[in-house]
């Protein structure tokens, strides 16, 4: 199970590298927003994944937490961005 989780955290990195170019690079605000959701979520996998090669249990109630509050922070800025919109 170990070298599986191994192997997903390398690729969970590149994904993660990949959406920070994104970030970085996004010409519009909600390609931003879109990718630092898709962020967070590979945090979240990140965690998932070094907590299953640890066989510990102690992270979930944070998983969680951080989940929720990327679920909250994309609505969130997903109105603010449909606001601006349509004040132009």
């Amino acid at each position: 199970m170990t070298t599986v989780a191994n192997i997903g955290l390398v690729l969970v990195g590149v994904a993660a590298l990949l959406v920070a170019i994104r970030l970085a690079a996004g010409p519009a605000a909600l390609d931003r927003v879109v990718a630092l959701d898709a962020l967070v979520t590979l945090i979240v996998v990140g965690a998932v994944l070094g907590t299953l090669a640890r066989s510990d249990t102690t992270t979930g109630y944070v998983l969680v937490v951080l989940s929720l509050l990327g679920f909250v922070g994309s609505i969130a800025s997903a109105r603010l961005i449909e606001r601006r919109e349509d004040m132009r």
